[in-house]
Order: C-alpha cells, then sequence, then structure tokens
C-alpha cells in the first residue's frame, strides 16, 4: 500500500459535509491507496454514513468507531494504528481536494526523495472545486534537505498537516502522534513532527480546499476551546525539552508559544467572547510570563507585531482589569465612530 489517508470524523452527517469530502477521496487519481475513517463516537448518523461508503467501495475505504470522544488527536492516532501505507496523510472531515492532490504529493516525493511533501491551500465557502482564496501555508525556503535554518522556519510556521503527506517509516520510529482530548491538536503536533523530518519538499499549487461554514471549528470561540490552546502551548513546550529542541531553537519555540498560547487566544477571546473573564485574562498572562519572561524582547515579535498590538499587550502584562477596560473602551469608541462617520 503506497498511501494511508486518515479522517477523523465528528457530527458531520449534516449539509452533504462528509460525502463531498469522502467524494473527493475516493476520486483521486493516485494509484494505491486507503481512505481510513475514525468516527470519533459521533451524535448524528456520521458513522452509518462511513459504512455506506465503506460496503460501496470496499476496496478503498475503511471504517472504524470510537467508543467515546477523544477530538480529533485520538481519532488521528487510532487511524494511524491501521494505516498500512508507506504514506500517511491526514485529512478534514468537512474539507474536500483536487482530483490529483496526492498523486502530485506522491510524485514529489518519488522524484526528490524527500520523506515529507507538502501542498498549498485555498479557503471557500462553497462545495465547489472553484478557485479560493489561496493562503501560502509553507514556502521554498523551508524545504530541500533540512538544516538548522529551515528547522527555524518550521519552527516558527510549520503551515497545516492536512496539506502533507508524512513517511511512515519516521512517525514509527519517533513514535510520533497527537495530543488527545484537546482542540488544536496540531498547534503542538505540527512544528515538532517537522523537527523529526530530514527532507522536506512541495508542490506549490492549492490542491486541498478548506471549507469554512457555519459549523466550522474558527467560527466558535468559546472558553474550553481557548483553555485548550494554552493546554497545547504547554504541551508544545514539554515535547520540545524531550526532544532536544528547545536549546537550538529556543527563540523560535518562544515566538511559536507567544503566538500560538497568548496573542491569538487573547484576542480571539476578547473579540469572541460578550462575557469576559478576568481570571482567565490573568491566567493567560501568568503562563507566559512564567514560561518566557522576556518574550517583548524576542526579534521575531518585534517584527510581527504592530504597535497597537504591542501597546495592548504591555497593559495586559501590567494588569488584566486595565487591559480588560482599555480594551472595551477602544472598542465601543470605534464602534461608535464607524456608526456616525462609516467607513472615514
Amino acid at each position: 500500500m503506497k498511501l494511508s489517508i486518515v479522517v477523523p470524523v465528528y457530527n458531520m452527517a449534516g449539509g452533504g459535509k462528509l460525502e463531498y469530502c469522502l467524494n473527493s477521496l475516493i476520486r483521486q487519481t493516485a494509484g494505491d491507496y486507503e481512505i481510513i475513517c475514525v468516527d470519533d463516537a459521533s451524535e448524528d448518523e456520521s458513522y452509518k454514513i462511513l459504512k455506506g461508503y465503506e460496503e460501496r467501495y470496499p476496496e478503498k475505504v475503511r471504517a472504524f468507531r470510537m467508543e467515546e470522544n477523544g477530538r480529533q488527536g485520538a481519532a488521528r492516532n487510532r487511524g494511524m494504528q491501521y494505516a498500512g501505507g508507506e504514506w500517511i496523510g491526514f485529512f478534514d472531515s468537512d474539507d474536500f481536494a483536487a482530483p490529483d492532490m496526492y498523486e502530485k504529493l506522491l510524485r514529489k516525493a518519488e522524484e526528490t526523495g524527500a520523506d515529507v511533501v507538502g501542498c498549498q491551500y485555498q479557503i471557500t465557502d462553497k462545495q465547489s472545486m472553484e478557485p479560493g482564496r489561496v493562503v501560502v501555508n509553507n514556502t521554498e525556503e523551508q524545504t530541500g534537505i533540512l538544516g538548522t535554518e529551515q528547522y527555524k522556519l518550521l519552527m516558527k510556521k510549520p503551515g497545516s498537516m492536512v496539506i502533507k503527506i508524512y513517511k511512515k517509516e519516521v512517525i514509527d520510529r519517533y513514535h510520533l502522534s497527537f495530543p488527545e482530548k484537546v482542540f488544536y491538536e496540531d498547534n503542538c503536533a505540527a512544528p515538532v513532527w517537522m523537527l523529526h523530518f530530514k527532507h522536506f519538499e512541495l508542490v506549490d499549487e492549492p490542491l486541498y480546499y478548506y471549507y469554512q461554514h457555519d459549523a466550522s471549528t474558527v467560527h466558535h470561540i468559546s472558553l474550553a476551546k481557548c483553555e485548550d490552546r494554552l493546554t497545547t502551548g504547554k504541551m508544545l513546550v514539554d515535547w520540545c525539552k524531550k526532544s532536544g529542541f528547545y536549546v537550538p531553537y529556543k527563540w523560535e519555540l518562544e515566538y511559536r508559544f507567544t503566538e500560538l498560547y497568548y496573542v491569538n487566544t487573547l484576542f480571539s477571546y476578547m473579540v469572541g467572547k460578550e462575557r469576559v473573564k478576568i481570571r482567565f485574562l490573568k491566567k493567560m498572562a501568568d503562563g507566559i510570563k512564567e514560561e518566557f519572561p522576556d518574550f517583548q524582547e524576542n526579534p521575531y515579535y518585534k517584527q510581527t507585531y504592530d504597535a497597537e498590538q504591542k501597546r495592548l499587550i504591555r497593559y495586559h502584562m501590567k494588569s488584566s482589569l486595565f487591559f480588560f477596560l482599555y480594551y472595551r473602551a477602544l472598542n465601543g469608541f470605534r464602534k461608535a465612530r464607524k456608526k456616525l462617520f462609516g467607513r472615514q
């Protein structure tokens, strides 16, 4: 078997999302591959749909079911246990792929001898192969035989895991897996996985369609999901310490942690939640001070964030309550100005 595509599934029966995803995988032009679907204890008809595909396409589809919900990471781990392919790809059950996506990734691997190959993706709000908004996940500077400079770039921005294929031999050798029972497991796994591979190549085409819809995780900000961002951020640091990556890539790890654990969580929480808990704001501030107290001096941090973001972060570092009051007042002022003057 050349390739195993692992698809975790949870409550995807509505709106034809799961069928559209699976149809795009069934129609792949790659030759020797299997689709391993793992239902994560769905409460809808998802598993029934998967079994239907298994019956219709027994040479391609294998369906399994988790007894209890372990989130996407657990379903991916279970799928890897059943995978018989030389390569493993991961795929989200509401997205879809260009027909030649995996053929092109495998061909690039064969031509170059790479042990991990990726592509770009495009964002769409339609179940259609019409072009969407292209997102550059990885760059040519990150590719080739991997050395220190490429690993630094990959720690800072590893790119999505669902647009890559990984050599199973490397996964098995280093016992690579995903955090379980948390959202945002990729935040932890993506950079650490890349540091275990030796040769990364890129098919610079948007072959993966990231389908954004009302039920997408990205549209729902909850305290529980924000808590999981903190958890996976801590997991990332711990994993790097255990794997020997902490010291050689400390600046890059500090930047990645700052982005995922702190900055993204802070501002998405403030925007996405009507009722903000000062206690949680303080928990974020205390967490980053404990792990990386000098993060504001990080050169990548200084280059990435604008003056207003840095000012708001300084306020938060001094006082969570003051930051909250200032942020809400600033936001209220801007909304009032927009209402009065439009976009001026």
